[in-house]
């Protein structure tokens, strides 16, 4: 098999296809279905999805919760303006974070936030010129990030968000992503409900989100990249169901590139799941063997991208790139935002 490259997964997206606003209905999108073995496109509403759903198929959903971690704050001796974007907790209070400008953020520096109610120590700095920072506080820290941290919305988004919820899932539940499984914002609780009410499984396992997700891929050949970690977790009854769901003859249904990796990364060779914790590098490309995954709903997304080259595995190269032009003429909203594709 000749070497895959990353220019192998471009494609042309006019900047004005990319959503920059969530719509007012969550379900109100687009939908493009398409048929992995053959090609064929259909175009529908994602209120449709419940149709291409049947009794018995499973559908894995990721409930990591987005943590509002774009934090504003000011150097303590100097006044001068810094941004923190919080990455990951390591310790306690010690998180791993991401400081523009970096240069003013040497080791001891100190950054206030809401006026000292929160103030920011740099311990360290660790790989990518990320820092080590010690916050102290009073209260709750979840709560006072959740005062004043904005939700650190991914780089092509350029509009404020009204509303911190609409880029949060209905069922988001555990804090901890840096953005959103964006598949599942389509989601409304009646769709969900309408999908039980079929005999469709509906279960949860959680993927903590790292922003390693937008960062474009620097290596040329696929062979020479190396996936960002992320945190996933798989509960005991979520392994059961879907292992379940694989013996009885139903479908697994991954909801989002996120989902997928998480129940890629707990299967064994035989395509078990095992329920449990652990880190993820996980990159899924042309070639690879799908061990539980049978279909995916997924947005759309960026060109030469880590995520679109998930989805070509599964569906294909060509397809899938015959699928993003079709989407590109029909006007299709693109990214996080943007509307939602169902490989079948």
């Amino acid at each position: 098999m000749e070497a895959l490259l990353k220019k192998d997964f471009y494609f042309d997206l006019p900047e004005e296809l990319i959503a920059q606003d969530p719509l007012a209905d969550r379900s109100g999108s687009r939908l493009l279905v398409l048929d992995k073995e053959t090609g064929a496109v259909e175009h529908k509403g994602f209120k449709d999805i419940v149709d291409y759903l049947h009794a018995g198929d499973c559908l894995v959903l990721n409930n990591t919760k987005v943590i509002p971690a774009r934090l504003m704050g000011v150097k303590k001796d100097t006044g001068a303006a810094i941004e923190v974007l919080l990455l990951k907790r390591r310790e306690n209070d010690v998180w791993e974070t991401l400081v523009k400008p970096g240069k003013k953020a040497r080791e001891g520096a100190e950054i206030l936030f809401g006026g000292g109610v929160l103030t920011g120590k740099v311990i360290d700095v660790v790989e990518e010129g990320n820092r080590l920072i010690q916050f102290s506080y009073e209260g709750i820290f979840e709560e006072v990030i959740d005062r004043l941290g904005e939700m650190p919305l991914p780089p092509y988004i350029t509009h404020k968000l009204q509303d911190k919820n609409r880029y949060q899932t209905v069922y988001a539940k555990y804090e901890g992503s840096a953005a959103a499984p964006t598949a599942g914002l389509h989601f409304t609780q009646e769709l969900l409900k309408k999908a039980e009410e079929k005999g469709v499984r509906i279960v949860y396992v959680t993927l903590h989100v790292g922003l390693g997700t937008f960062r474009p891929m620097k290596e040329d050949n696929l062979l020479n990249h190396h996936m960002h970690s992320e945190f996933y977790q798989i509960t005991d009854e979520a392994a059961k169901t879907i292992n379940d769901t694989k013996q009885a003859g139903g479908r697994v249904i991954c909801v989002g590139t996120t989902s997928c990796r998480t129940i890629e990364s707990a299967a064994d060779e035989n395509g078990s799941v095992h329920a449990g914790s652990g880190n993820t590098e996980i990159f899924i490309y042309p070639g690879y063997r799908f061990k539980v995954l049978d279909n995916l709903i997924t947005n759309f997304h960026l060109p030469e991208s880590t995520l679109i080259m998930l989805v070509s595995a599964l569906a294909g190269r060509e397809n899938v790139l015959n699928a993003y032009k079709t989407a590109v003429q029909k006007k299709y909203r693109f990214f996080s935002f943007g509307d939602a594709m169902l490989i079948l």
